[in-house]
C-alpha cells in the first residue's frame, strides 16, 4: 500500500470527542481544513461545532456509525476531504479500513494496512516479536489452562482499552470469562477472538512511543508508565517511567531498542506504541503494539516538545523525519477524568454536565509551558454523556521539571475543578496522585486491587451533613429569588421565633434532615453539622454560600441539577458532595417493588441468565447489561426464588427499570435491590 506525497489539504477524523478535537487543533495550526462525522447522540458535541464541515452518520450504536468504514469514506468524499485520520479506538486498528481508504484515493494517516493486520492480532504479533528477539509471554489456549498457570488473563486479540479482558483465578471461571470477553470484544471491535496468557500480579505497564517514516528512520520517543489502571483501562499515565528511572542501568536503552526492533520487524510507518509488562528486576515482556496514536500521547509530547499528530501528517505526506531523535526533558503526568463512580464498582454514569471548569489551564490540545496544565477534553458545560461510548470525559495533563512538582500541580488542578451534573473519578485521581506508593514510584498494575477507591478517598469528600446545610441555605435563597414579593428578605427569616424550615437530603442510603431559621441573631440550626462547633452565615445565593466555620471563612459553589430526582452538587476546597433533595411526599406507585433488581444505568440487555421459578444464591448472575462498551452483571442480592423476569435480550432499558424480582424462601420479596459488578 503506497501513500501519495502531495500535501494534505483537508482531513476527516473518523472518530469523535476528545481525539477528534485534538487532531483538529493540529490541522487548524497547519491551515488544513477539518471534517467531522457524528452519530445521532453526538449531533451537538463540541467536535462537530469545531469542524469546518460535518457529516451525519445516522444511528446511535458504534456498529451503525463510527464502525461503518463505507459510510466514513463516503463522508470524506462528499465533504471534499483528501485524508482520513482514524484517532484511537473504533476503526483505528482495522487493516481492511486502512486499505479501503487508500483504494478510494484518499491519504491514510496511519501505518500500512499489513502492519496493522500483523500487530492487530495479539496472537500473530507475539509470534513476530519472538522471531525478532523481543521478550514475550507464552500464549495458552483456553482448554490448556491448568492450575499451575493461574492466575491467567483472557484478552481480546483485536482492540484494547481494557475491553474484552478478564482476570481468571480459578479453573471454574475460565469458560465464562472466555465467553464474556469474546462477546465484549465482538461488540467493541467486531472480532470475538480471544486468547489466554499468564497474568503477572505485580507488573508495571511500560510502553515505548514509536514514530517511523517511509525512508527507514525509526524513532523511540522515550517511554511512558501507565500502571495505575482499573479494569485494565489506564487512569494515570506519566513520562518518563518511574520504574525505569529506579532500575537504572541499561534498562531504558534495552526497552527503547526493543520498541524500535518491534516496529522495524513489521516495516512500520507512522505513530505507534509498543507496550510491555515490566518487573522491578529490569526484565520486561511484550504485550502488544497499538498501531495508532495512544490516549496518553500528550505526556510524550510534553517531555519531548513534539506534536505527534503533526508528525503523523508529515509521514503521511511522504516527508522524512528530522535527522535527530528528540530527547526527553522534565516530567509529565496525565489523569483521565471518567464519568464513573469508583466507589460503586466503577459504574459508568450518564447525564448532562452542568458545570465543567478546570482552573489554571495554560493550553488546550498542545504542549504546555514548563510549569503548566494542559486540558484535552471531549466535553464542555452542557454536554450530554450517554451510554453508547467510552466513559472518558477529558484528560488533564501537567508538565514540570520534576515528578514531584508535576504530581502536586496536577492534583491541585483537579482538586479545584468544578465538574457538576455527573459523578466522576476526580476525587480518586487526587487521592491517587498523593498516595505514598504513587509518589515513591512503586505503584504497579495491582494498585487499585490493594487500595479500593473508598479507602483512598475516605475523608476527602465534603461531610454529608455540612454539604446538606449548604444545600439547604442555597435552596432557601433560590426559593426567595422566585418570590413575586419580599424577595429581599432572607430565606428562613422570622421576626419572632417560630418553627424551623426543614429539608431532607440524601447521599446513597444516608439521609440528613436540615432544620434552620434566620432571626435577629443570624442563622440558627436545629442540629449543627458534626464536624464543626460554630456556624455563622455570611451570605447565601442559589449558586454560592459563604459560612464562617469555627472562625474560618469558607466559600461553597452550588449547582442544582434537574432530573427524575432533583439533586445538587456542593463544591469547595474541603471537597465535593452530590446530594438528592428528597420530596416531602413520595408517590408509592413510583417505587420499585421490594426485591426488585433494577437497571443500574441505561443500557442494552445482552444476557438473561434466569427464568421464573429458578432458585438463586446471593451473587448469582441474573442479567447482563452493556453500557459504554463494557458489560455489567446484575446479580441476585440474596437467596430466593425468581418470581418475575422482565428483561429481554436486545432490550434498551433506562436506569431504575425493574429487570427481575427475587423473593426469599418464605415467599416474600427481598429488601435489597441490586449489585452490579
Amino acid at each position: 500500500m503506497t501513500q501519495p506525497s502531495t500535501p494534505i489539504r483537508s482531513v476527516l477524523v473518523a472518530n469523535r470527542g476528545e481525539i477528534a478535537r485534538r487532531v483538529f487543533a493540529t490541522c487548524r495550526a497547519r491551515g488544513i481544513a477539518t471534517v467531522a462525522v457524528f452519530s445521532d447522540p453526538d449531533a451537538d458535541s463540541p467536535h462537530v461545532h469545531e469542524a469546518d464541515a460535518a457529516v451525519h452518520l445516522p444511528g446511535s450504536a458504534p456498529t451503525d456509525t463510527y464502525l461503518r468504514g463505507d459510510l466514513i469514506i463516503e463522508a470524506a468524499q462528499r465533504a471534499g476531504a483528501d485524508a482520513i485520520h482514524p484517532g484511537y479506538g473504533f476503526l483505528s486498528e482495522n487493516a481492511d479500513f486502512a486499505a479501503q481508504v487508500v483504494a478510494a484515493g484518499l491519504t491514510w494517516i496511519g501505518p500500512e494496512s499489513e502492519s496493522i493486520r500483523v500487530m492487530g492480532s495479539k496472537v500473530e504479533s507475539k509470534q513476530q516479536m519472538a522471531a525478532a528477539g523481543v521478550p514475550v509471554l507464552d500464549r495458552l489456549e483456553p482448554q490448556e489452562v491448568a492450575q499451575e498457570h493461574l492466575p491467567v488473563l483472557v484478552k481480546a486479540s483485536a482492540g484494547g482499552g481494557g475491553r474484552g479482558m478478564r482476570i481468571v483465578r480459578s479453573l471454574a471461571e475460565v469458560e465464562q470469562a472466555v465467553a464474556s470477553a469474546s462477546r465484549e470484544a465482538a461488540s467493541a471491535f467486531g472480532d470475538p477472538t480471544v486468547f489466554v496468557e499468564r497474568y503477572l500480579e505485580a507488573g508495571h505497564h511500560v510502553e515505548v512511543q514509536i514514530m517511523a517514516d517511509g525512508h527507514g528512520a525509526v524513532w523511540a520517543l522515550g517511554e511512558r508508565e501507565c500502571s495505575l489502571q482499573r479494569r485494565h483501562q489506564k487512569v494515570i499515565e506519566e513520562a518518563p517511567s518511574p520504574l525505569v528511572e529506579h532500575v537504572g542501568g541499561d534498562m531504558r536503552d534495552r526497552l527503547l531498542q526493543a520498541g524500535r526492533d518491534a516496529a522495524a520487524a513489521v516495516g512500520y510507518r507512522g505513530a505507534g506504541t509498543v507496550e510491555f509488562l515490566a518487573l522491578p528486576d529490569g526484565s520486561f515482556f511484550f504485550l502488544e503494539m497499538n498501531t495508532r496514536l495512544q490516549v496518553e500521547h500528550p505526556v510524550t509530547e510534553s517531555v519531548t516538545g513534539t506534536d505527534l499528530v503533526g508528525l503523523q501528517i508529515d509521514v503521511a505526506e511522504g516527508r522524512s523525519l528530522p535527522a535527530h531523535e528528540p530527547v526527553t526533558r522534565g516530567w509529565s503526568i496525565e489523569a483521565r477524568l471518567y464519568a464513573e463512580d469508583p466507589n460503586d464498582d466503577w459504574r459508568p454514569q450518564t447525564g448532562t454536565i452542568a458545570a465543567f471548569d478546570v482552573p489554571g489551564v495554560a493550553t488546550r490540545f498542545e504542549v504546555a509551558p514548563e510549569h503548566g496544565i494542559r486540558l484535552d477534553s471531549g466535553v464542555e458545560t452542557g454536554s450530554v454523556v450517554g451510554t453508547h461510548y467510552d466513559a472518558m470525559l477529558a484528560k488533564v495533563i501537567s508538565r514540570a521539571p520534576t515528578r514531584e512538582e508535576a504530581a502536586r500541580e496536577l492534583a491541585a488542578a483537579l482538586r479545584h475543578s468544578r465538574i457538576h451534573g455527573i459523578a466522576t473519578n476526580r476525587d480518586l485521581l487526587v487521592a491517587s496522585l498523593g498516595h505514598e506508593e504513587f509518589l515513591a514510584g512503586t505503584a504497579d498494575t495491582g494498585f487499585y486491587g490493594r487500595h479500593d477507591p473508598a479507602s483512598l478517598t475516605e475523608g476527602s469528600a465534603l461531610p454529608t451533613d455540612l454539604a446538606s446545610l449548604v444545600a439547604a441555605l442555597s435552596d432557601g435563597a433560590r426559593q426567595v429569588a422566585r418570590r413575586p414579593v419580599m424577595a429581599t428578605v432572607s430565606s428562613g427569616y422570622r421576626n419572632v421565633p417560630s418553627a424551623f424550615q426543614r429539608r431532607t437530603f440524601a447521599h446513597g442510603e444516608e439521609e440528613v434532615v436540615v432544620g434552620h431559621r434566620i432571626g435577629r441573631d443570624g442563622l440558627q440550626l436545629e442540629s449543627p453539622p458534626s464536624s464543626v462547633a460554630e456556624v455563622a452565615l455570611v451570605e447565601a445565593s442559589a449558586d454560592d454560600v459563604v459560612l464562617d466555620l469555627d472562625g474560618v471563612r469558607r466559600r461553597f459553589a452550588i449547582s442544582w441539577l434537574d432530573g427524575d430526582e432533583e439533586s445538587v452538587v456542593v463544591d469547595s476546597a474541603l471537597g465535593s458532595r452530590t446530594l438528592r433533595l428528597l420530596p416531602r411526599y413520595v408517590d408509592p406507585a413510583a417505587q420499585a417493588p421490594a426485591g426488585a433488581l433494577v437497571a443500574p444505568m441505561p443500557g442494552t440487555i445482552t444476557g438473561v441468565h434466569v427464568v421464573e421459578g429458578d432458585v438463586v444464591e446471593p451473587g448469582a448472575p441474573m442479567v447482563t447489561l452493556e453500557a459504554m462498551k463494557m458489560e455489567h452483571t446484575v446479580s441476585a442480592p440474596a437467596a430466593g426464588t425468581v418470581t418475575r423476569v422482565a428483561a429481554v435480550v436486545g432490550q434498551q432499558v433506562d436506569q431504575g427499570v425493574t429487570l427481575a424480582v427475587v423473593s426469599d424462601e418464605a415467599g416474600t420479596a427481598t429488601d435489597e435491590r441490586t449489585d452490579a459488578g
